[in-house]
C-alpha cells in the first residue's frame, strides 16, 4: 500500500490486495481500487464529489489525475487498464483492457471501450465513445484506424509487466511483507 490514503466526509478509500500506491500519490475519498493495481508517483485519485472505481491489475502511471464531476459523472476504470504518464481522466468510463497514452485527456461522459487505444496527447471530448479495437488520436480526438494485431497482442504483456514492477516496489518497501 503506502501513499497518502485520505478520507473525505468520513469516507476512506478501499483498497484490494497487493495494491501499490507510490509515496507521492494521493488517493482521496470514495475510491475503490481492485487487487494488484498500481498508482504511481505524483498521481491524484480524488473521489470527493462523486465515486471512482478502479478494477484489478490496472496501472495508473506517474503524474496522472483521476477526478469526477459532482452530481453528474463518477469515474469508472475497468481491470487491466493501462494509463500512461500525465493523463487526465475525468468523469468517464474506461472499460477493461484499454490503453490511454501519455498526456491524453478523457473528459466527462466519454467511454473508451475494451481493447481500445487513445493516442498520446489526445483529447477525448465529453460524451465521445471510442469503439473496441479502435485507435483514436488528435485534439479533438478522432478515429484514426483499427488497431493492428501487434498492438492488441502487446497490451496483456504490458499489464503483466506493470503488475510485476508494482510487486517489486511493494517487496522493497515492505521488506517482502506487503503481500502477506
Amino acid at each position: 500500500m503506502f501513499g497518502q490514503i485520505i478520507p473525505y466526509r468520513k469516507t476512506l478509500p478501499r483498497l484490494g490486495k497487493d495494491v501499490f500506491i507510490a509515496h507521492t500519490a494521493a488517493v482521496i475519498g470514495d475510491v475503490e481500487i481492485g487487487d494488484g493495481s498500481s498508482i504511481w508517483y505524483g498521481c491524484t485519485v480524488r473521489g470527493d464529489v462523486h465515486e471512482i472505481r478502479i478494477g484489478a491489475r490496472t496501472n495508473i502511471q506517474d503524474g496522472t489525475v483521476v477526478h469526477v464531476t459532482g452530481g453528474a459523472f463518477g469515474t469508472y476504470i475497468g481491470s487491466a487498464v493501462l494509463i500512461a504518464h500525465s493523463a487526465l481522466i475525468h468523469g468517464c468510463t474506461l472499460e477493461d483492457g484499454c490503453f490511454i497514452g501519455m498526456g491524453a485527456t478523457v473528459m466527462d461522459g466519454a467511454v473508451v471501450e475494451s481493447g481500445a487505444m487513445v493516442a498520446a496527447g489526445a483529447l477525448v471530448t465529453p460524451g465521445k465513445r471510442i469503439g473496441k479495437g479502435e485507435l483514436w488520436g488528435g485534439a479533438p480526438a478522432r478515429f484514426m484506424r483499427p488497431m493492428k494485431d501487434a498492438e492488441k497482442e502487446v497490451l496483456p504483456s504490458l499489464v503483466e509487466h506493470y503488475c510485476d514492477l508494482a510487486k517489486e516496489y511493494l517487496d522493497d518497501l515492505d521488506g517482502g511483507n506487503a503481500h502477506d
